[in-house]
């Protein structure tokens, strides 16, 4: 929900300011970084929209601020972009066509769809646990699942479920997880990789 009030005070060598809500009530503060891109910046006196949030202290401070009569597009949410999706499609239909054309094992592919599943329920299950406030599982254990193949069903559980889509830290571990298991299974194509990999194969 969108306010709108009047920049009573503003400190411009020191980049803040507070807003007068229209209608009364406790001032706003207001930071020069809280103004949405294409904003001039303000010298006091302007009228500007803004999102209503909280300091840690609990005081009203002014988020995604703009002119009146700007516009301001709606914040994208974490987690919406849909190159992750088209990126692992595109290797789900790699992997297949690996498969059968007989650069490793099929059962790698089900070795995939096993991991996916299991990683699948693992983060449905640490979701409900935050929800209900029980015993949460490991981020490095999230982690493990998708480095030893589950990151299709990881991803899709971060999308469908959103769990973990928009923590910066996990993200980037995740996707560093994806590399190195890109990585691995490309080089089970090499010669020598499907040599141990035929290996451990017939040990089994």
């Amino acid at each position: 929900m969108r306010h709108q009030g009047k920049i009573t005070t503003w400190k411009d060598d020191q980049g803040f300011g507070f807003i007068a809500p229209n209608g009364g009530g406790e001032p706003v503060f207001l930071h020069i970084k809280a103004f949405v891109d294409g904003s001039d910046r303000p010298g006091g006196g302007e009228l500007v929209t803004y999102e209503l949030t909280a300091d840690p202290k609990g005081r009203p401070r002014a988020a995604r601020v703009a002119h009146v009569g700007q516009r301001v597009s709606a914040p994208r949410r974490p987690g919406t972009s849909k190159l992750p999706v088209l990126l692992t499609l595109g290797f789900v239909a790699a992997l297949a066509a690996g498969g059968l054309a007989g650069r490793f094992p099929v059962v790698v592919l089900g070795l995939y769809a096993v991991a996916s599943v299991v990683a699948f329920c693992v983060y449905w299950w640490d979701k409900s646990a935050a929800r209900n406030g029980h015993w949460r599982t490991r981020e490095s254990t999230l982690h493990l699942f998708a480095l030893v193949g589950g990151w299709p069903g990881a991803l899709a559980a971060q999308r469908l479920l959103r769990h973990k889509s928009s923590k910066q830290e996990f993200q980037w571990v995740f996707w560093l997880t994806v590399i190195a298991n890109c990585a691995a299974l490309g080089w089970l194509t090499t010669d020598r990789g499907a040599a141990l990999l035929r290996a451990v194969m017939s040990v089994a």
